[in-house]
């Protein structure tokens, strides 16, 4: 079995600047989509098309572009690459104490703080938002070093204020893990991520992380919050919700596309996960596109 090794992230202010701000796409940062995780705080804003959300024990689809705020050392996976339909985006990196380590004592500075609080969960930002805002993050890239800083702060005392919004890590799941921890469940994430077309045995993923398999189950359940067997269920029916809103395929090559032998275990498991038929889904999908 091939070893997955995690990825912490390196990442360097702009020059100039007090935080990083860059304008990616699928070309030059196909390498993002992997699970990693970093010490600053990441906004990033997709320029439209589609694809998975994976933060922390959260796994969705989303679509028509997005706009996420993701807190310190929280993993994740990019949004861009060879799976998803997303080719552009503009993320903006800051630790946490980007201005100082009492600037956001101010007053002034009560609701950034309390948004960067939420973020240790993960906040996806509704469609309102992401039109109102989107087009601001993606200019901050024309402006000058003092108007880049004051537009973000703008911008994030607006997300602060928003009621537009959904955390996304479930709250109760161990978020802060030891070192050790965060690099295990970086192998066994970015092991189901390579492999949940096919079967993931727990012997398999156990032995991945020299546990044994009563021991791993009862670690991931504790760190995650849900079962290893639940989480690689979701993780296959966020990617059948994807070729359901992008591949002209048949349900049952989409079922089994994602990893599921048994059409009628695909068609019960996806209207449990998502309150729909997987017809119905796909239908209102290209009911709500058009």
């Amino acid at each position: 079995m091939r070893p997955i090794i995690p990825s912490l992230k390196i990442i360097a202010p702009t020059f100039g600047n007090s935080f990083s701000l860059s304008n990616r796409d699928q070309d030059i940062e196909s390498h993002s989509n992997s699970w990693h995780y970093h010490p600053e705080i990441e906004l990033v804003y997709i320029h439209g098309g589609s694809g998975k959300r994976q933060v922390g024990n959260h796994i969705s689809y989303f679509n028509n572009g997005d706009l996420i705020l993701i807190g310190s050392n929280l993993p994740h996976c990019g949004f861009i690459g060879q799976e998803s339909e997303n080719k552009r985006e503009t993320v903006i990196q800051l630790k946490p104490d980007f201005l100082g380590t009492t600037f956001l004592d101010l007053p002034q500075m009560a609701n950034i703080k309390t948004l960067f609080h939420k973020a240790d969960q993960g906040i996806s930002f509704g469609q309102e938002t992401i039109t109102a805002l989107g087009p601001r993050l993606k200019a901050l890239s024309n402006q000058t070093q003092m108007e880049r800083l004051l537009g973000l702060i703008a911008i994030l005392n607006e997300l602060a204020m928003t009621n537009d919004s959904t955390l996304l890590h479930a709250k109760g799941s161990s978020i802060e893990m030891q070192m050790q921890d965060n690099d295990r469940m970086n192998m066994v994430y970015n092991y189901v991520k390579e492999h949940f077309q096919e079967n993931i045995s727990l012997d398999d993923i156990a032995e991945l992380v020299a546990m044994t398999v009563p021991s791993f189950c009862r670690y991931f359940k504790k760190i995650t919050n849900k079962t290893f067997t639940k989480f690689v269920n979701d993780y296959r029916l966020v990617h059948a919700s994807k070729l359901l809103a992008e591949k002209p395929i048949s349900i049952t090559e989409i079922s089994y596309e994602s990893g599921f032998n048994n059409f009628g275990h695909f068609n019960k498991s996806f209207k449990d996960f998502t309150g729909k038929s997987a017809s119905q889904y796909r239908q209102e999908l290209r009911s709500y596109i058009g």
